[in-house]
């Protein structure tokens, strides 16, 4: 199925998919977290998260069973155990809950474009021209979160939760997501949960065991 505008319908399967969206308590940061991953599904051939495959990258670290919601859902939790412990242990450090919450499940929204089965078509039929990918989802992603209007700070984790934000200081809600991330896949690799050939791929194609 294609989604092709975005909908009332279309936003209420995406809380359906993501329930953790509910824990957002800013009415407004949760319908622009909702409205950021129905543009994405809008803009793209896929009709569901859960149309999209469980990995890092397409064809990368993809875990044996699953989708992408299982990812999302997983660091999210992660992120808010990590933030929730660190927070009781060190009230200080005034972390934001709302922006775990979002950030977590919104970190990967540009998967919807980095993974799309006609993009890839088309990046592979002209690599010299569009790239392989043109862009990642680190960069669509932050691109979907400004264009719904979500502040600042979540578009920041949707760019700097992975590799990209090697080349910048990550927030500290940005870091407790980007660790939650690493924690998800590396915990699935050191348990035998990624394909091989797919772990295979990303030994060959990228410096890190964990292209995320």
């Amino acid at each position: 199925m294609s989604a092709t505008e975005i909908t009332d319908a279309l936003r209420a399967q995406v809380l359906d998919e993501l329930p953790e969206l509910g824990q957002i308590n800013n009415e407004n940061l949760r319908a622009k977290a909702i409205d950021a991953w129905t543009l994405a599904l809008a803009r793209s051939s896929f009709g569901s998260i859960k149309e999209i495959a469980p990995a890092g990258n397409p064809d990368v670290n993809e875990v044996k069973r699953g989708d992408q919601t299982d990812h999302l859902r997983g660091v999210t939790r992660l992120a808010i155990g990590i933030a929730t412990e660190m927070q009781a242990a060190y009230p200080e450090l005034a972390i934001d809950m709302d922006t775990i919450v979002a950030g977590g499940l919104l970190h990967d929204v540009g998967k919807a474009w980095e993974f799309d089965p006609e993009n890839r078509k088309r990046w592979k039929s002209d690599q010299r021209r569009y790239g392989k990918p043109s862009i990642r989802h680190p960069g669509y992603g932050a691109h979907i979160c400004l264009t719904v209007g979500l502040p600042e700070e979540i578009a920041h984790i949707a760019m700097a939760h992975s590799g990209e934000g090697e080349l910048l200081v990550r927030s500290l809600e940005c870091m407790i997501v980007h660790q939650a991330d690493y924690t998800f896949w590396n915990t699935l690799l050191a348990g035998g949960m990624l394909k091989p050939e797919t772990v295979q791929a990303a030994k060959r194609n990228y410096v890190s065991d964990i292209p995320i």
